[in-house]
């Protein structure tokens, strides 16, 4: 099976990465070596630990890790619950316990691009105290058996589509990077064929629904690269020790790797900084490298047939970006959507979806009154800052709550 040795090899060599970590984080820290006033000793066991750490995480589902929220001077605790699943996606809601329901009903759609959902842990946790909360939790496609069938960008959309009818059209969806043109595939989907289910607003941060209105190396990459070649590089069949033995897919790992050689300086002075806080004993499990690199490290595999249906269909074909974009066949007119009010959200430092990309969905929804429509720049955020971190907390997010509210609001009159 092609791929087969490929992927067995990686996951070798992440193993032995592990063990080289944990080997010299064991052998250095040897009391005797406390005996020789030399930094050798703690520099070498502080690459080890560092090193095993970063490997570990490449294998772990981190958890969501959500217990508890705060409303009005109140702690209230959070039960992370199943409210649907499927094949390849669980529709995860987070009940708190004890607190009467909000009107405002969120729909985060994560992103699938090789990180896990729980990438928006913060997200969530700065939504719960206004908010009722829904997040799509992709499946790592190893673990879902050959025999369960395919999962492309169309599989996607109806997921989206379906998730939005089960929770009802008071409903307000955020779709975060990948997923904002799908999630706006699906709104016309249901506008079209379920008008009475679409959502009271959609939220799209930062995501590529016109590729080429503002390139990035992440979207020349695509154009440049031929669909047999992406085939050839990226497709592998997942190896013998997961319950998707066999399946053609998109590694995490390979994920991974591109990401991390788009700022590879960046990386390697983090982990170099890290190295030297470790060895003075200044290094703690929950720091601030701790806890992005074990989100950041955390990956996880894409079918074959999703990851190279994405590029084709939306970084080449630019089938949604021109209206074109189909269901079954069917095409599907964004014009079709008139009462879900939209706004994009964008970084001014954004490398991976520029500034452009993801407000272009706006010139697409013709049938949808500009009363409806809004646009936000944060001028210095880039691609994370934009729905995590400071800039989310401060600038981001109260606008899109006050957009909710608007739209809820709207609905009332």
């Amino acid at each position: 099976m092609r791929g087969l040795p490929t992927y067995d090899a990686f996951e070798s060599a992440r193993l032995s990465g592990e063990l080289c970590g944990a080997a010299a984080r064991t052998f250095w820290s040897s009391p005797a070596f406390g005996l020789f006033p030399h930094p050798m000793p703690a520099s070498l066991a502080a690459w080890g630990q560092v090193t095993e750490r970063a490997f570990s995480r490449m294998d772990q589902k981190p958890d969501w890790g959500i217990d508890m929220t705060s409303t009005g001077g109140k702690e209230y605790f959070v039960n992370v619950e199943c409210r649907d699943s499927k094949p390849f996606c669980d529709l995860t809601a987070f009940n708190v316990r004890g607190r009467r329901q909000r009107d405002k009903k969120i729909l985060l759609i994560a992103p699938m691009s090789g990180h896990h959902p729980t990438l928006l842990r913060r997200t969530v946790n700065s939504l719960l105290p206004d908010c009722d909360v829904f997040v799509t939790e992709w499946k790592n496609a190893r673990d879902i058996p050959v025999s369960i069938g395919k999962f492309d960008i169309e599989d996607f959309t109806r997921y989206i589509a379906d998730f939005i009818r089960l929770l009802g059209a008071d409903l307000h969806v955020i779709a975060v990077c990948q997923p904002a043109p799908l999630a706006l595939a699906a709104t016309a989907y249901l506008a079209e064929v379920a008008p009475d289910s679409q959502p009271r607003s959609l939220i799209l941060i930062g995501g590529p629904v016109c590729p080429d209105v503002a390139p990035t190396e992440v979207t020349d990459f695509g154009r440049r690269v031929t669909m047999g070649q992406l085939e050839h590089l990226f497709v592998q069949h997942v190896g013998v020790n997961h319950a998707g033995a066999g399946r053609l897919v998109y590694p995490g790992t390979l994920q991974l790797a591109s990401f991390i050689s788009m700022n590879l300086a960046t990386h390697s002075k983090a982990f170099s900084q890290q190295i030297i806080r470790a060895a003075k004993r200044q290094a703690r499990e929950h720091d601030r490298h701790n806890r992005f690199y074990d989100e950041y490290l955390a990956v996880m595999d894409l079918t074959a047939e999703f990851y190279l249906s994405t590029v084709e269909r939306l970084f080449k074909k630019l089938e949604l970006a021109q209206n074109r974009f189909t269901l079954g066949g069917h095409r599907i007119d964004l014009g079709r959507i008139n009462r879900t009010a939209v706004k994009t959200v964008e970084g001014g430092k954004d490398d991976i979806s520029a500034p452009g990309q993801c407000s272009a969905a706006l010139k697409l929804l013709t049938g949808l009154p500009d009363s409806l429509k809004a646009s936000h720049i944060e001028p210095e955020a880039g691609h994370y800052g934009i729905f995590a971190g400071k800039v989310w907390h401060r600038n981001i997010r109260p606008l899109v709550l006050e957009f909710v509210d608007q739209q809820n609001r709207r609905n009332l009159n």
